[in-house]
């Protein structure tokens, strides 16, 4: 019944928005991936809320994601930058729970099979101490910004175009730097700053994945769309 309504909600919106079937397909594609990778991030934050909303968790974002597409739309319709932005929205919200949800399963898998907790130390370097935890986080940014490379050039910034060696070392370069303050401002929030409430140390990884998730992909916006996708 469910997917019988997303096809007469994707027949509605085709005939009645001048939105185009690669916008409307893409939209539906992040708000699936949305909704199913955010499903082990809520139980990693709070398993008695994914219990309770465990049914409705994919069929929200899957519903919410085009609407949310559609409405960005007609505003850009009026104001074109939003439209752009909207759609890197998107994507960062799909980049943030691939981040945080490849975070979340890299510490269970590590936790469980292996028995390093991410706050175990990896090295230090004098007074510097860096966590297992700074390297997942790491590894999370990579799988996260291989995403974002594909979602960004081939959607928000509509550039169909072969890539050429030139935008691969601009957007290599984009990355690093996002990848560093990624890394830095995650890594502060985890060990610099006390957790919240009754918060143990995965679930405030977790905050502080998502804060540098967040400072990552303001920095990358600006870097893609003023150099690496410049038309």
């Amino acid at each position: 019944m469910f997917l019988c309504f997303i096809v007469q909600l994707t027949k509605f919106m085709s005939e009645n928005v001048n939105l185009s079937h690669k916008d409307l397909k893409f939209s539906f594609i992040a708000g699936l991936l949305i909704g199913l990778l955010s499903m082990p991030v809520i139980k990693a934050a709070n398993s008695n809320l994914y219990e309770s909303i465990f049914f409705t968790i994919v069929p929200f974002f899957l519903i919410a994601t085009p609407l949310g597409t559609i409405i960005a739309f007609r505003i850009g319709q009026k104001i074109r930058i939003v439209w752009q932005i909207a759609k890197f929205g998107v994507i960062g919200v799909l980049n943030t729970v691939v981040d945080i949800g490849f975070l979340a399963l890299i510490i269970f898998l590590t936790k469980s099979y292996l028995s390093i907790n991410s706050t175990d130390t990896l090295f230090a370097l004098g007074a510097w101490t860096v966590t297992f935890y700074s390297l997942y986080k790491g590894l999370s940014f990579i799988v996260a910004n291989i995403n974002s490379y594909y979602w960004n050039k081939y959607w928000t910034f509509q550039e169909n175009i072969k890539k050429s060696s030139s935008e691969i070392i601009q957007f290599f370069i984009v990355s690093i730097l996002g990848f560093v303050i990624n890394i830095t401002t995650a890594s502060y929030v985890f060990g610099a700053i006390k957790p919240f409430g009754e918060l143990n140390p995965d679930q405030w990884g977790l905050i502080g994945a998502a804060v540098g998730s967040i400072a990552g992909l303001l920095w990358n916006f600006i870097g893609y769309k003023l150099w690496v996708f410049k038309k």
